[in-house]
């Protein structure tokens, strides 16, 4: 998902700037930032955060995906060198057991260590931050993202961060007088930015600090058990940041140019970038996008398990499609369910189909730009997902043969090798057919009058030339439908759907008795009319 951006004409970065897309726009306040800042490294680094205390879940790919959009577009209005830097915050304490894991009790003995301390519960992993590392790795790279990983245990152990964590500490006070203002006051008590790591017990402990040393680079704290006054060093891996305080480290020490965050850390975004200026440093720009929401509205939890997750998406529609949700609305808040993967799909076969045709500032408006760049697909797909389902559901194929039969019926000589992205829409339809259409399919029996109306259809499809079109086909269903005087065309549409396939919604119906065959269609309506 990387584009071919760094050869643009100053005609094409002006129609890019015109588009007005939100990737541009972004990738705008990110020149200005540069400008103002007098950044003079060799490369701009974008920066994602991510918490391994849960399988990795769809908002992590959207920071990657969104990420990328607006590097692709920095670099075609800039021409400069980038990269994007995933950050695992894996050495965070583990707070919590994920109610979607095995193993709970086990997990359970762990709470409070480091991340990549905690045994895996998959049995696959050195830990439990070690497998959900890899599993975001590996849906991250079959989408083609040019991405580096970086672990926040080796970053910290590596030293790579121990000049961050000095200045942090001579900068202690200033630190903590922008967090407690914003703590209750028995937090305020307890509060330090710094987490040292228990020599004793390996946990990431939440104590207030009773002594530093900034010369020796050492704070001291006091054992809880024992009493004693434990004295550890801030650099090498000893101390792990608080969270808040912790973004501020990474911008600082990495480096970051440009880091988007949910709107739900909005104010960490605020106290971060506070304590980064009180380093002397410029805060990263950045989008604060919405949240995803669950069917009932809830948002997105790794630890609960709900929404859907990447791979889940990818069992029943393609990689393009989830792509194309993350580019849309990225500042509104929206429903991350299973009934919205078929639109999404269409969605992006119609952006695609437009495409080739669209020309200037119209180009780097749409969303195929955003996901392939300068080299999207040619393939033209002939039928949308929403028909494939419905062509599931009327002929009860139970393989991909069978919908290729009709398939090839209806665009002469079409194949799966010469349609390879139709051939993989027609797996996702039968999948997402047999576990989320068929089992909530309510047929139900036409009205005196609807009755009527499907058996006037039925001889309309009958008398019509063999070489009718799925235009005059769609003129036919509406003609019908005006014949029996419904005042809303949408209500004998409605009827059809319910009728002939069992739900509220349906395809466009000339279409689908293109697709399906007027003998079929025939057959269709006999055998759901009122007897």
């Amino acid at each position: 998902m990387k584009a071919n951006t760094m050869s643009a004409t100053p005609e094409i970065i002006e129609f890019a700037r015109e588009s007005k897309a939100w990737p541009f726009l972004e990738a705008e306040k990110l020149v200005k930032r540069l400008e103002k800042s007098g950044n003079t490294k060799d490369f701009v680094l974008f920066e994602t955060g991510y918490g391994p205390s849960g399988l990795p879940h769809i908002g992590t790919f959207g920071e990657v995906a969104r990420t990328t959009m607006v590097r692709n577009a920095f670099e075609l209005l800039t021409g400069k060198k980038t990269k994007i830097v995933c950050f695992s915050d894996d050495m965070d304490g583990f707070r919590k057991v994920p109610n979607n894991l095995p193993n709970q009790e086990m997990l359970a003995q762990h709470i409070g260590r480091p991340l990549t301390k905690v045994p895996d519960p998959f049995g696959t992993h050195e830990s439990f931050a070690h497998n959900n590392n890899a599993r975001l790795n590996s849906f991250l790279d079959s989408f083609g993202f040019d991405y580096e990983f970086v672990s926040a245990t080796e970053v910290y152990k590596s030293g790579l961060m121990d000049e961050t964590l000095l200045k942090m500490l001579g900068a202690y006070d200033a630190i903590m007088n922008v967090i407690l203002p914003t703590l209750g006051e028995e937090r305020r008590k307890t509060y330090s930015p710094f987490l040292p790591i228990c020599p004793r017990t390996g946990i990431v402990l939440q104590v207030p600090i009773i002594d530093r040393d900034l010369e020796a680079g050492t704070i001291t704290y006091r054992d809880e058990k024992t009493e004693d006054a434990v004295t550890v060093l801030v650099t090498g891996g000893n101390c792990k940041m608080q969270w808040k305080a912790d973004w501020a480290m990474r911008w600082v020490g990495l480096g970051v140019d440009y880091e988007m965050a949910g709107k739900d850390l909005s104010e960490s975004v605020k106290l971060s970038s506070a304590i980064t200026r009180i380093l002397r440093n410029t805060p990263p720009e950045g989008l604060s996008y919405e949240l995803f929401l669950d069917e009932d509205g809830s948002k997105i939890s790794k630890s609960k398990g709900n929404g859907i997750s990447m791979e889940e998406w990818l069992k029943y529609g393609t990689q393009e499609s989830l792509s194309l949700y993350m580019y849309q609305s990225p500042r509104k808040a929206k429903k991350l369910h299973f009934d919205i993967i078929p639109k999404t799909v269409d969605e992006y076969l119609n952006h695609l189909s437009k495409y080739s045709v669209l020309e200037g500032a119209k180009k780097y408006a749409s969303p195929i730009w955003h996901i392939h760049g300068d080299h999207p697909p040619k393939e033209n797909v002939p039928v949308s997902f929403a028909l494939l389902l419905n062509l599931v559901s009327a002929s009860n194929a139970v393989d991909k043969e069978t919908l290729w039969g009709f398939i090839s019926s209806y665009s002469e000589g079409a194949t799966p090798e010469q349609f390879p992205v139709l051939d993989k829409l027609v797996g996702y339809a039968l999948v997402y057919y047999e576990n989320f259409v068929k089992p909530n399919k309510n047929y139900r029996i036409p009205t005196d009058i609807e009755n009527l109306a499907l058996l006037s259809l039925r001889d309309a499809v009958s008398a019509s030339d063999d070489g009718i079109d799925a235009g005059e086909l769609q003129t036919l269903v509406f003609s019908v439908g005006k014949e029996f005087e419904y005042e809303n065309l949408r209500e004998w549409f409605g009827a059809l759907y319910e009728i002939l396939f069992g739900q509220k919604e349906g395809p466009r119906m000339g279409s689908f008795i293109a697709l399906y065959g007027k003998e079929k269609f025939i057959l269709l309506i006999n055998k759901n009319l009122k007897t």
